[in-house]
C-alpha cells in the first residue's frame, strides 16, 4: 500500500467517552480511561468528539478534556483533538488551542445545522487547515449533521497540506473507494461495523466508539487486515459486527457506551442531558451481549 499523507494515524484510534460524576468532569477516571487504552495497545486517543459528548461540554470544559488528555498521554501515543463547530471562529478557535496544548491532530466534523453549501464546506475547512499547523482530519458523519460532504469537495480538499485524513462514516463503500482513488488523503472508518470492508478497498483504520470497551479485540482485527490476514480479520469481524450491532442498536452513541462501562466498573455511566439512561429492558439486552462476548465476568 502506498503512503498516505496520514498514515501516521493509521490502526486503532479510540473516541474516548467523557466521564461525569455529579454532573462534573471526573478527571481522575479519564486518566484511568487513558491508560486502559495505552495498555490496550491503542494507537490513537480521540477526546472530545461526539461520543465524549462535546455539544454537551462547556468551552472550557472542552479545552480541559483536551489537555487533560495530552498531559496524561504524555507523548507515549498520538492524540487527535475533536474540535469541530458549526461556527468557523469556534472551530478555529478550539483548533488553535488544540495545537497549542500539544495535540498531534484535529478531527473536525462536518458544520452541522446550518447546512453549508459544498463551497462552504471546502471554505469552512480550508480556514481551519491554513491557520493551524497540525494534520486536520475532515469527518463526514451525514447521518448526524444532515449533509454530505461529496467526494468533489473533498478531493478540492487533499490539496490543502494540511488536509490529510478523512473520517468517513457514510455507510458508502462507494464514497470510501471514490476518496481512496482519486487522492492521497488517509481514510479511517468512522463506523466500527464497516471497518473491515473499508480496510479492503484502502483504509488504514478506524475512529472506534466500541474501542471504548473491547480495544484489544478491535486492534487485533485491524492489525490482522494491515497484515493481509483477511481470513483471521473476518473472522474478528463477525464476532465485533455481532456485538457492535446490538450494543450501538439499543440507543443513540454515548449512551450504551457508557452503560456497558458501568457495567464493567470502568464508568459512572452518567450522562448529560439530552442523552438519558438506557431502560431497564435495553440494560439487560446490553448486559447479556457483554455475557456473549465473553467480556461479562466483571459485569456488576
Amino acid at each position: 500500500m502506498r503512503q498516505r499523507k496520514g498514515s501516521q494515524f493509521a490502526g486503532l484510534a479510540v473516541a474516548i467517552i467523557t466521564p461525569f460524576r455529579d454532573n462534573q468532569l471526573d478527571v481522575s477516571r479519564l486518566r484511568e480511561q487513558i491508560e486502559f487504552q495505552i495498555d490496550a495497545g491503542t494507537n490513537c486517543i480521540v477526546p472530545a468528539g461526539t461520543t465524549g459528548e462535546s455539544p454537551t461540554l462547556s468551552h472550557e470544559e472542552h479545552e480541559r478534556v483536551i489537555a487533560e488528555t495530552i498531559a496524561c498521554v504524555a507523548g507515549r501515543v498520538k492524540v487527535m483533538a475533536g474540535a469541530g463547530s458549526n461556527n468557523t471562529a469556534e472551530a478555529l478557535r478550539l483548533s488553535r488551542r488544540a495545537a497549542a496544548e500539544g495535540a498531534d491532530a484535529v478531527l473536525q466534523v462536518a458544520p452541522y445545522y446550518n447546512k453549508p453549501t459544498q463551497e462552504g464546506m471546502y471554505q469552512h475547512f480550508r480556514a481551519i487547515a491554513e491557520e493551524v499547523d497540525i494534520p486536520v482530519c475532515v469527518y463526514n458523519i451525514p447521518g448526524r449533521t444532515s449533509k454530505n460532504i461529496e467526494v468533489e469537495t473533498i478531493q478540492r480538499l487533499a490539496e490543502l497540506p494540511g488536509i490529510t485524513m478523512v473520517k468517513e462514516a457514510t455507510g458508502s463503500l462507494d464514497q470510501c473507494s471514490a476518496i481512496l482513488g482519486t487522492t492521497d488523503l488517509t481514510v479511517l472508518s468512522g463506523d466500527d461495523s464497516l471497518t473491515l470492508p473499508m480496510m479492503s478497498v484502502g483504509a488504514e483504520g478506524v475512529i472506534s466508539v466500541a474501542g471504548n470497551v473491547v480495544p484489544s479485540v478491535m486492534l487485533e482485527m485491524v492489525q490482522a487486515a494491515t497484515a493481509g490476514d483477511y481470513t483471521t480479520a473476518a473472522e474478528l469481524h463477525h464476532r465485533l459486527y455481532a456485538f457492535c450491532n446490538t450494543m450501538l442498536g439499543l440507543s443513540t452513541n454515548p449512551i450504551p457506551v457508557k452503560a456497558a462501562m458501568q457495567m464493567l466498573g470502568r464508568d459512572t455511566g452518567e450522562l448529560r442531558l439530552p442523552m438519558v439512561a438506557l431502560d431497564d429492558a435495553e440494560r439487560s439486552i446490553l448486559q447479556e451481549t457483554l455475557l456473549k462476548f465473553g467480556i461479562g465476568s466483571a459485569v456488576v
